[in-house]
């Protein structure tokens, strides 16, 4: 998570073409959508496959990154709106790219955020993160979006 203003043109270089997010990490949990974006869009469980949910050095949240016999669980976020796809862009750090990846029984692309640095050989776990941090992290974001 960054406070920072997003990267100029990732969400420009793409504008028109979202239509829906695949998410992985800390954005899965409802409480973090409701006070990032104030309610908690459309979900749907998928699949990545040849991507793995990594964890991240000194961080709650982890990263997408390739892994030629992994298989990443998230879930789809749709019908975002363009003011939600702005938050949900400066929310991230600089170290992810937003780009679209095939998902398992999905006929199109769909856009995520690939992690672009270097990353922990362990698997982040979503419901360790559930149990451990995320009481705390809602509150982290609900700052982080009062200060934005």
């Amino acid at each position: 998570m960054d406070s920072s203003p997003s990267p100029a043109g990732r969400l420009a270089q793409h504008a028109g073409q979202r239509h829906a997010l695949f998410v992985y990490g800390t954005l899965q949990f409802p409480e973090i959508l409701e006070v990032l974006i104030g309610r908690v869009p459309q979900r749907q469980p998928a699949t990545a496959p040849g991507w793995r949910v990594a964890t991240l050095t000194d961080r709650l949240y982890p990263g997408l990154v390739p892994a030629p016999n992994g298989l990443a669980h998230g879930t789809i976020l749709s019908g975002l709106t363009p003011a939600e796809w702005e938050i949900l862009d400066a929310f991230e750090d600089d170290e992810y790219d937003l780009r679209p990846i095939q998902l398992a029984d999905s006929t199109h692309p769909i856009w995520t955020y690939v992690w672009t640095s270097a990353v922990a050989q362990d698997d982040w776990r979503s419901q360790d993160f559930a149990t451990t941090y995320l009481t705390q992290f809602t509150v982290h974001c609900a700052e982080w979006r009062r200060n934005r």
